[in-house]
């Protein structure tokens, strides 16, 4: 299965003080889902891992969160997009939880789930934790600049990002950037199989020698 691990808040959507709760206050980022389907139609399924602690808190409920997700499936089907399935962790940070990012137990879900080797998946986030959180479960990690991050594109990674992080202006940019590589690298490896199967053919029994 080929898998991308998707950032709500900041990603995805805008974020909002006080969190998202109704359906109104749910905006998608200019392209990010155009950049959703676009990796749909290159044959990759797409998951988000979002850490929402107002429900902890008590300042929505699992209803209201339905309804904010019903409209990013409705407006992500209207791009012609789809998501997988959202895990979220949904425990204040307080609560000692295994699964609120940092740490990497929604990954570790989504590759108990879907059976992928976390480390052929690439996740992306806007924050740190988001990628500390990948990087520990194996993923190669991806930072967006839309989100809290205060980090103009050209400039280094403070040492708390993971070695090898990627930047990309946003969630389109990503996927101009992955689709492009993820195409070079098939080309690549049906080019290596053809000349494998050719040399193999020449070195049948019985078969011509080369003029």
């Amino acid at each position: 299965m080929k898998l991308v691990i998707v950032d709500r808040d900041g990603t995805l959507n805008y974020e909002r003080e006080g969190y998202i709760q109704t359906p109104e206050q749910w905006e998608p980022i200019p392209g990010a889902l155009d950049a959703i389907a676009r990796l749909n139609h290159a044959g990759f399924h797409v998951v988000i891992v979002a850490n929402l602690p107002g429900l902890g808190r008590g300042l929505y409920d699992v209803d209201a969160l339905n309804a904010v997700h019903a409209r990013m499936h409705r407006e992500l089907a209207q791009a012609g997009g789809r998501i997988e399935a959202v895990f979220f962790c949904p425990h204040a940070p307080d609560e000692g939880c295994d699964c609120r990012k940092p740490k990497p137990g929604l990954f570790e879900q989504i590759g108990t789930r879907y059976k992928v080797d976390l480390t052929q998946v690439h996740a992306v986030g806007d924050s740190e934790r988001d990628l500390q959180a990948a990087h520990a479960a194996g993923c190669v990690p991806h930072l967006v600049l839309t989100g809290k991050t205060e980090l103009a594109e050209g400039q280094p990674l403070p040492p708390e990002f993971p070695p090898g992080t990627r930047v990309h202006a946003d969630l389109a940019a990503f996927a101009t950037s992955f689709i492009a590589e993820q195409e070079a690298l098939e080309a690549a490896q049906a080019q290596a199989a053809a000349a494998a199967a050719e040399q193999a053919l020449r070195n049948a029994p019985g078969a011509p020698a080369p003029a």
